[in-house]
């Protein structure tokens, strides 16, 4: 156990405990373990590392705050959490800039290219997330959402697979396994 302690990247739990509890060795931790993946962003997009780190302490300071006033609800990783956060103020900051230097074009395709990723990641945790629902769904409802939504059969195809008197009562079923699906996906 103590061994994972000391790893350079503490855990999510961990760092939110370590600030709860007023840790300095929780700070350290999360200086030490994000920093370089900021660093890398802030390098790759115009700045230096005078920049990132101003960006990096501008980020930890907001983490901090909203963790100590009970604001903070990790919906994400930790280092999705940083990433985000220091994104938006080095792009806010280079907006600054480029309003003074009247040239933008130089930054919309890093705008363009991170708020890509940033969906990627996001479509990536509703796929796993629906995958993990669908899995717990059952049968027949499982295997009658993928037959329409992945297989793209008809609802005439389910009905006489599935032995239902009519597309009707098909469609009825897949309604209702449809309510279970999102039901599941919402509890995940």
């Amino acid at each position: 156990m103590n061994k994972k302690l000391s790893n350079s990247v503490p855990t999510d739990r961990e760092v939110v405990l370590g600030i709860l509890n007023d840790s300095e060795d929780a700070l350290n931790k999360l200086y030490t373990g994000y920093f370089p993946m900021v660093l890398q962003f802030i390098l790759n997009n115009n700045g230096d590392e005078d920049d990132a780190k101003d960006v990096y302490q501008e980020c930890i300071i907001i983490l901090y705050n909203k963790i100590k006033t009970g604001e903070f609800e990790l919906t994400s990783k930790l280092k999705t959490y940083i990433y985000s956060v220091s994104r938006r103020i080095w792009l806010k900051k280079l907006a600054q800039h480029s309003k003074k230097s009247n040239n933008i074009s130089e930054f919309e395709d890093v705008i363009a290219v991170e708020t890509d990723v940033e969906l990627h990641e996001a479509k990536d945790l509703q796929f796993e997330k629906m995958g993990t629902a669908l899995e717990s769904l059952g049968e027949p409802c499982k295997t009658i959402i993928q037959d329409f939504y992945i297989n793209n059969l008809s609802m005439q195809d389910i009905s006489e697979k599935f032995g239902y008197t009519n597309t009707d009562n098909a469609k009825t079923q897949k309604y209702k396994c449809l309510q279970r699906l999102k039901k599941l996906f919402f509890q995940i």
